[in-house]
């Protein structure tokens, strides 16, 4: 009840602050997000260190007004309790507070010390906040909010609008939740942004189904717990929602984040869902940048591996600018398969999952696994880049399996998907599962998506999982099975084919044949006079 009560309470708050925005005309402005999710992370960081303070020093947690012991505190006391804390709590001065802020509301040029207020925060915290780019610039944690404002004269009133909002209630109550409370405050606050408008990477939501399949199939329950000191990646991280999924598998604590996406709200909308997701220790290994351009991440000069890679990639993007760029020696090995030539017409419609789908298989680890979102048309397609991948997991024995989702998983895309189950050590069979027949059609705004229930992901989960073979749904088939069968990768091409037997009478056997016979004759006439009638219109035709 609690939980449901805090949970409200915070959509409340993020209800208000998004109508703080309408009100002062940044109402579906590109730079409401920023506002609205450094607002927010504002008053949780406040609220965390309130919440961690408290748990070492009983003083505060006793008092009814906490801020104000802590800034009766000399400096070695303060210093001495800032190194008490956690590495994922920010170091808060007695000035930070929001508290304080409130308190000085009516100070002339309020806007500025609100904002002066936060950027001293973002570059007090700035190594472990901040993300960076591919270049080594860094992206700290605070804007200068009121200056999204135009008019100046407006500025005060906005902050004070959105401090009046912070003050309500507090997050301490819920900082003991566990991941599926985040991930449902982290969709809600985000559900605006995270649309396919942020540029050329649009980035597309993930649906919880495909999440959750992903990483029940990456981490079954028979070894969580049991997983140590991992890495964890994702090329195209968007807001990080595959991440999130697989580092809640294993275990927050077991594992480190690396992800590079070229959006930078995308890599903003991350750093909030790491700090959420008590994964403060992964940000420094956020990176902002064009992965396939500038790979960030490395060992020395080699690129990184890594022990778990999740991706829901773009599939189709005009890369035609760098695309001669890649075509070098440095980059030969990591696109192994080839690079999608220009086309002359449609160079939007390039296919450039071929490329993350390479630097994925390029990245594992010699024992790592992956799931990457595909469409369908890859693991079929006879010849060309989807083929020589194929056949690069094949001939390795890198694959795991495959599931074939139903269609309009996603509703912002009609391409059918698929997800590709990778095992770089994989020397077993290979489970591949047709769950195109699953799930209940709905309406999404203009759009029509496919929901499937609890009952329908636990299944696939468990008959990947326990390679069981169901007819008309899984088969588990060994390599050699896949070269015979053109390196397809589709479930139903591996279906044993029925012929359904019945008992007739000579009487009924008869009866059939005539049937038969009947219909075949009707087919004939039809036929002939269908002939008779394109040779008359035939004869009309004359030469103009």
């Amino acid at each position: 009840m609690v939980t449901q009560q805090f949970e409200q309470r915070t959509r409340e708050l993020i209800d208000g602050l998004k109508a703080i925005c309408a009100n002062y005309g940044l109402g579906n402005d590109g730079n409401e997000f920023k506002i609205i999710t450094q607002v927010f992370l504002y008053k949780f960081l406040n609220d965390k260190f309130a919440f961690e303070a408290k748990k070492i020093n009983p003083k505060l947690a006793d008092s009814d007004n906490w801020e104000s012991v802590i800034a009766s505190m000399n400096p070695d006391e303060l210093e001495m309790l800032q190194m008490q804390l956690g590495p994922d709590t920010a170091k808060l001065k007695p000035e930070h507070f929001i508290a304080h802020l409130f308190g000085r509301q009516n100070t002339p040029e309020f806007a500025k010390l609100f904002d002066d207020t936060l950027r001293d925060i973002a570059i007090s915290n700035n190594e472990i906040f901040a993300v960076k780019t591919d270049g080594g610039a860094k992206i700290t944690l605070f804007d200068r909010v009121s200056e999204f404002i135009t008019d100046p004269s407006k500025r005060d009133a906005f902050c004070r609008a959105i401090i009046n909002k912070l003050g309500d209630f507090s997050f301490e109550r819920i900082f003991n939740e566990k991941y599926d409370f985040y991930a449902t405050l982290f969709e809600y606050l985000i559900k605006d942004y995270n649309k396919d408008s942020g540029g050329k990477y649009a980035e597309y939501y993930t649906p919880h189904a495909v999440a959750k399949i992903m990483a029940a199939i990456l981490v079954p329950e028979s070894v969580r717990g049991k997983i140590n000191n991992v890495s964890c990646y994702d090329p195209s991280a968007g807001s990080g929602t595959l991440l999130m999924n697989i580092a809640h598998a294993i275990g927050e604590q077991r594992c480190s984040i690396y992800s590079q996406d070229i959006s930078q709200k995308s890599s903003s909308l991350l750093r909030l869902n790491l700090i959420l997701n008590n994964l403060v220790h992964s940000i420094p290994n956020i990176i902002q940048g064009n992965t396939m351009l500038h790979p960030y991440h490395r060992d020395g000069k080699e690129l990184k591996k890594f022990d778990y890679i999740v991706s829901n990639p773009p599939f189709k993007m005009d890369f035609s600018d760098f695309r001669n760029e890649l075509d070098t020696k440095e980059h030969q090995e990591r696109f192994f398969a080839g690079l999608p030539n220009i086309p002359k017409q449609a160079v939007d419609k390039m296919a450039i999952y071929q490329l993350f789908l390479q630097h994925i298989v390029y990245s594992l680890s010699p024992n790592g696994k992956a799931a990457v979102v595909v469409p369908t048309s890859f693991i079929t397609a006879q010849s060309g880049i989807d083929k020589v991948i194929r056949q690069h997991l094949v001939d390795n024995r890198m694959l795991a399996g495959v599931v074939s989702m139903p269609s309009n998983i996603f509703a912002t895309t009609g391409t059918n998907v698929s997800i590709l189950f990778i095992d770089a050590s994989n020397q077993a069979d290979v489970v591949l599962i047709d769950a195109s027949s699953l799930g209940t059609k709905v309406k999404d705004g203009k759009n029509q998506k496919t929901l499937l229930s609890t009952a329908e992901e636990d299944r696939i989960i468990a008959t990947f999982n326990s390679k069981e073979v169901v007819e008309d749904f899984s088969v588990v088939v060994k390599y050699e099975q896949l070269e015979d069968k053109n390196y397809s990768f589709s479930a139903a091409q591996y279906f044993d084919v029925k012929i359904e037997y019945s008992n007739l009478t000579i009487e009924q056997f008869h009866e059939k044949l005539q049937g038969f016979s009947n219909n075949l004759e009707d087919f004939f006439r039809e036929s002939c006079e269908l002939e008779a009638d394109i040779k008359i219109q035939l004869a009309k035709l004359k030469y103009d």
